[in-house]
């Protein structure tokens, strides 16, 4: 996988080539540099932590849409064993760009689902860049009726640019199938914890993001709308997306703070593109924790609390 750095990330990437060249050096070479390596690790390290500790709200979005950034398969692939993936919405058709199945999350049986973007071209074409159409969401909502069903816990993970707004997809009705997952994912009698992976944007994301917990990874972004669309439209400019971003507060700590969200999940340091491994080992251990609270809720009980979750959500005066 070719490295993307980003503009604050360029330090880092200096020293860390600093490091490379003095390695490679070291090994053609009868020398030892390995105290100047250390030096240079150790610069690298408290820079690394330095840069991540005060981002912006602007640069969590840039760091949510990084193209190295672990997608929905890689978590799956490394934290649920036995997955077994499965297809179509019984009605239309198969939409890659939602992927759901089921499998063995630390020795519970679960159902999980999770919008999937892609890498290279060919594969984003396929994956509709993880912008679904109807069909996914109605493919999602098929699979989380057979969890409810079989009593197993929905796990969801949310990384999209919004549901597919073409003609095909609203033809075929967008906005009722997303309607329809946010009804009929309120009253399932069974767990479901939803965690924004990357980008959490609108109904799309919410399609499949109704739940009772709702959880973030620390450099991911939660909001009705991205910063550019909210900048075109306040500010007649897409270039004052920074300054949007500020505005409309989407970073993880402003929804937590708001009551929106209820934990924020660490990344491994210098984000979870920096350790496939790392990052899906913290997001299993997350998951293991908030599922086994749930799993102890009666059905009935369940259900009342995630109503009232929404319910008290949001502020207003009158």
């Amino acid at each position: 996988m070719a490295r993307f750095v980003l503009d604050f990330e360029k330090p880092i990437a200096e020293i860390e080539q600093k490091i490379a060249e003095l390695k490679d050096f070291s090994l053609n070479a009868d020398i030892s540099i390995q105290r100047e390596i250390e030096r240079l690790e150790d610069k690298a390290k408290k820079l690394r932590k330095d840069i991540y500790s005060k981002l912006t709200r602007w640069q969590r979005v840039q760091l949510a849409r990084h193209p190295n950034r672990p997608y929905t398969l890689d978590y799956i692939n490394r934290m649920i064993d036995d997955f077994v993936e499965l297809h179509g919405d019984r009605a239309f058709a198969d939409d890659p760009a939602i992927v759901a199945g089921i499998g063995i999350l630390d020795g519970t049986a679960i159902v999980i689902i999770g919008h999937q973007k892609a890498r290279d071209t060919k594969e984003k074409l396929r994956r509709n860049f993880g912008m679904p159409h109807p069909e996914g969401y109605r493919k999602a909502l098929r699979v989380m009726r057979l969890a409810a069903r079989y009593n197993r816990p929905i796990v969801c993970l949310l990384d999209t640019q919004g549901a597919y707004p073409g003609i095909g997809a609203e033809e075929r009705g967008q906005a009722e199938a997303i309607a329809r997952n946010l009804f009929e994912m309120s009253h399932f009698p069974v767990p479901i914890v939803i965690v924004v992976i990357g980008e959490g944007a609108s109904g799309g994301a919410l399609g499949i993001g109704v739940g009772d917990r709702i959880l973030m990874m620390e450099n991911t972004w939660y909001s009705v709308i991205s910063p550019e669309g909210c900048a075109a439209i306040l500010y007649r400019d897409a270039a004052n997306a920074p300054q949007a971003a500020d505005a409309m507060k989407l970073a993880p700590q402003d929804l937590l703070q708001m009551g929106v969200i209820d934990r924020i999940i660490e990344e491994p340091p210098g984000g979870a593109h920096s350790d496939f491994d790392q990052a899906a080992a913290i997001l299993k251990n997350v998951l293991k924790t908030e599922l086994d609270d749930l799993i102890k809720l009666e059905k009935e009980e369940l259900v009342r609390k995630r109503i009232e979750k929404y319910s008290k959500m949001g502020a207003w005066s009158e």
